[in-house]
């Protein structure tokens, strides 16, 4: 079958990234795989509509959600020139842990991990992350997400095996998380919230570390959160359903109850699994922010 050569509009604009295809034991559609590939398009839907909009080629042929990708070919991402960015946002980031494969940053509150907006972790990566030596190296990417106001550890892939390998970790659920949070009202016990969020089963154990009166919120709770599943706001969802919202939550907290100019008390305390080259165990770590300390001793 011919393949198809890129459209002539392709004259104004330019390869903005570049992936080559590690070797694949089996052939594999590109919308399963190509999703993280790029740091630009960081979810299958986007890059179903690059896509569709014949942004991404294959060996120089435009690609289709049918396409197979067996182990060697060059995947090119096309953005037009107008809309890619020309400015550098100058943001330090915490690094926590870095090798050629992947990093870990510390996020702080108050930044989105990625979107449109200028100012995102993501867009502040490379300038904090040294430039992996490997054969597949491509701009630095977040795996996961976190809240806007939401603080701590944030893993990130250097390479586009990398990318792809850590997002296949999190959707096998093969990466430990653990929060930590301050949340009001009452708790007896540990327990666990299993619910469904957005029709998905979203689960979650919570230990109680200490609790305290209080004359505002009748209590003050800090818990560990150990979340099985990664729904949007699940943490936030959950722990206001069991009547008891996350301290500063503006979103799912008790309205005559919110906490003004202190944020929010979520912070994502550590993240455990296997490193997907070295197979090393890892625990990485971002400490509990001062703010929580000073609520209990």
């Amino acid at each position: 079958m011919l393949a198809l050569s890129l459209p002539k509009f392709t004259n104004r604009i330019k390869a903005t990234e570049i992936h080559i295809v590690p070797q694949q034991d089996t052939p594999i559609r590109l919308q399963e795989y190509g999703a993280g590939i790029f740091n630009l398009i960081s979810t299958k839907s986007a890059l179903k509509k690059a896509i569709k909009k014949q942004l991404i080629s294959v060996n120089g042929a435009i690609a289709s959600t049918a396409t197979l990708i067996h182990g060697g070919e060059e995947i090119s991402l096309f953005i037009p020139e107008e809309n890619t960015a020309t400015r550098k946002l100058i943001f330090p980031l915490k690094v926590i842990y870095e090798d050629e494969y992947l990093a870990a940053i510390h996020k702080p509150a108050g930044i989105l991990v990625s979107g449109n907006s200028f100012k995102t972790i993501a867009n502040a990566l490379s300038q904090n992350l040294e430039v992996s030596p490997l054969a597949d190296a491509t701009l630095p990417q977040p795996v996961h997400r976190l809240d806007f106001a939401t603080t701590g550890i944030l893993l990130v892939g250097k390479t586009s095996s990398s990318i792809h390998a850590l997002n296949k970790l999190f959707e096998d659920k093969e990466i430990k998380k653990t929060y930590d949070a301050v949340c009001i009202g009452k708790i007896n016990s540990d327990g666990l919230m299993n619910s469904n969020i957005d029709g998905k089963p979203a689960r979650a154990f919570y230990k109680i570390i200490e609790s305290k009166s209080s004359n505002r919120f009748e209590y003050l709770n800090l818990l560990k959160l150990y979340p099985e599943t990664g729904r949007r706001h699940q943490l936030r969802i959950q722990l206001s359903e069991i009547g008891n919202p996350i301290l500063g939550d503006k979103d799912y907290g008790i309205e005559n109850l919110i906490l003004q100019g202190k944020g929010m008390y979520l912070h994502a305390y550590s993240l455990e699994f296997e490193h997907p080259f070295t197979k090393e165990k890892m625990l990485l770590i971002a400490e509990t922010p001062s703010k929580f300390k000073k609520l209990f001793n």
